[in-house]
């Protein structure tokens, strides 16, 4: 049985629980861990584990709102660490240097077993030193998490061909953010190939890799000026042919329900 949850998914920080069970064996993964360390333990509780019950963590790229408080949670529980190596560079300072034996180095096209789960990193176009994204699977079904790029490179969509399940980015629409107060830097960056996916760009990915067993879709990374549930459930609705409620969306504070694959 393959299932995840969402436990905060924003600019305020992001962090996503993908558990994997077979037998009465089950294998806990954190993808990212963008909160404070108090609030991610609080979260983990309330689905049902705890920080401790974690086999590994798993950083898809160095921004705050993704690496968030890794380094205490390793200082803590001791928890196994992979990311690419270019994220290990750009976030390797003399606070980080006493962890480096705990770092396992992740890289595009990888299959890496942890427990019974099953993972595989690929490449996004993203404003990060060596950004990854996440394919997972228990061996009969597969996730697809893919919060932060900047448009949908065709390595993307191979990568998320054949997923039961998504949880995908669909950052903002494109006319609030031109009318909102950021400054025009920003903007760019946002709007940029190598910034967040807008809510039609996502549906394109959507209309891309759909098929007929691909049943569940969660926004993510909604930003909280830039766009809302309603608009983002919309263009991913329309997208797959369903109804807007069959879309859910990623809080920034509650995530999402268990989602079973």
């Amino acid at each position: 049985m393959l299932r995840f949850k969402s436990l905060g998914s924003g600019s305020s920080g992001n962090a996503t629980l993908v558990e994997a069970q077979s037998g009465a064996h089950t294998t806990r993964l954190l993808i990212d861990c963008g909160l404070r360390l108090r609030d991610l333990e609080a979260r983990l509780v309330e689905a049902g584990t705890s920080a401790q019950a974690m086999d590994a963590i798993f950083i898809t790229h160095e921004h705050g709102d993704h690496i968030g408080c890794a380094r205490s949670l390793i200082t803590r529980y001791a928890t196994p660490l992979w990311m690419s190596q270019g994220t290990w560079f750009a976030i390797a300072n003399e606070a980080w240097k006493p962890h480096q034996h705990r770092l396992n180095v992740a890289r595009d096209g990888d299959k890496i077993d942890i427990g019974c789960l099953q993972i595989n990193p690929f490449t996004v176009p993203h404003d990060a030193r060596e950004p990854l994204q996440l394919r997972c699977t228990d061996g009969n079904r597969h996730l697809g998490v893919v919060t932060d790029l900047g448009h949908v490179s065709s390595h993307v969509v191979n990568a998320l061909h054949g997923c039961h399940s998504l949880l995908l980015e669909a950052n903002h629409d494109p006319d609030l953010l031109q009318a909102s107060a950021y400054p025009s830097f920003l903007k760019q960056r946002v709007a940029g190939p190598w910034g967040h996916l807008a809510n039609e760009a996502a549906a394109d990915l959507l209309t891309r890799v759909k098929h007929a067993h691909l049943n569940q879709v969660i926004a993510a990374h909604l930003s909280e000026r830039n766009n809302s549930p309603e608009l983002a459930r919309a263009s991913l609705s329309r997208a797959l042919g369903c109804t807007p409620l069959d879309i859910d969306v990623a809080h920034p504070e509650t995530g999402s329900d268990w989602m079973q694959v």
